[in-house]
């Protein structure tokens, strides 16, 4: 497949749907919903995570990665499915693969502070010794982008014809992660491997905070890879697999994949921070009443999200 570059990401300021007055609220709404039938993804600005939180986790996130290899792999979670802490190069692959991304990557899941039973079912975060302010600024980032996706969420369920707090609950506590991604220097020939294989999110959706380097493609909705570089100050946001079943194909989870760069940047690290907001685990992921019609017939059985996690990550080789 060829590779274009999209001259305009689709760009939308989410104050006006926070902050503005009615017109303005819908015309998010429906700018929103569009954009994700069509393209797949949309660039958000005044999205509430500022520049100097931005920047003092790429310092920590950097500080981790550069840690010895047998230091990192004390916070290995091989046996927890990868769910928290750190998961070593090469043992992440896309579902249609059996070669291993070139990447390394680490896990904040949920903190549960109100009592709520799940704090019993999720693991808990690992805390890197090492570097204490990973951890700190690593749950600042989680809670500012979760409060942004809740917002994204509102908009959506109302594009859906459904009540604006319609994720409210099925978030609140929600299985999300914030996923640190450590792209080496490539020093050999990848013999077929690339940064990121072609793949489809997991969650409901993604937001991906500004990479180091380029690298992103899309797979528009005319089967063409659509390069997408950083958009300063905006957030990309995508539709995930969850997002898709939920809605019974109505909003697409967006293909892509990270490409290795050129050989003469080979000695060039990438750094990526995206968050996958999930619901909660006993959500149910059965197609909305509202996606399903005479010309839209139901594609998929129910189930819950934690049953569907489950298969995606046995797909992709973080779970047995």
């Amino acid at each position: 497949m060829t590779t274009q570059y999209l001259s305009a990401v689709p760009k939308l300021d989410l104050a006006e749907f926070t902050h503005g007055n009615d017109s303005q609220k819908l015309q998010f709404v429906f700018a929103l919903g569009k954009a994700f039938e069509d393209i797949g993804f949309v660039a958000i600005r005044n999205h509430g995570v500022t520049n100097d939180l931005l920047k003092e986790l790429y310092k920590q996130v950097q500080g981790f990665f550069e840690l010895p290899v047998e230091t990192k792999l004390q916070y290995d979670d091989s046996d927890g499915g990868g769910q928290r802490g750190y998961t070593g190069f090469g043992k992440e692959h896309a579902k249609n693969s059996n070669a291993g991304d070139l990447k390394e990557f680490w896990h904040f899941g949920q903190w549960v502070e109100d009592g709520d039973s799940l704090k019993n079912y999720y693991p808990l975060n690992k805390y890197v010794n090492e570097i204490p302010a990973f951890n700190i600024v690593g749950k600042d980032m989680y809670r500012a982008l979760e409060a942004t996706g809740i917002h994204m969420l509102r908009a959506i369920a109302l594009y859906l014809n459904q009540p604006e707090n319609y994720f409210d609950d099925k978030v609140h506590n929600g299985n999300s992660i914030l996923r640190p991604i450590h792209y080496p220097p490539i020093n050999t020939e990848p013999n077929g491997s690339i940064r990121a294989g072609e793949h489809e999110d997991i969650n409901l959706i993604t937001l991906l905070v500004g990479a180091s380097a380029d690298g992103l493609e899309v797979l528009s909705r005319q089967g063409v890879y659509v390069g997408v570089t950083e958009v300063e100050d905006h957030i990309i946001v995508n539709v995930g697999d969850m997002l898709q079943r939920l809605t019974n194909d109505r909003l697409r989870s967006t293909t892509h994949r990270v490409v290795n760069p050129s050989r003469e940047q080979w000695h060039l690290p990438r750094y990526s921070i995206p968050f996958f907001m999930h619901p909660r685990p006993e959500v149910s992921l059965a197609c909305l009443k509202s996606c399903i019609g005479e010309d839209n017939p139901k594609k998929y059985e129910d189930c819950t999200s934690i049953e569907f996690l489950h298969e995606r990550l046995r797909e992709i080789g973080l779970m047995k």
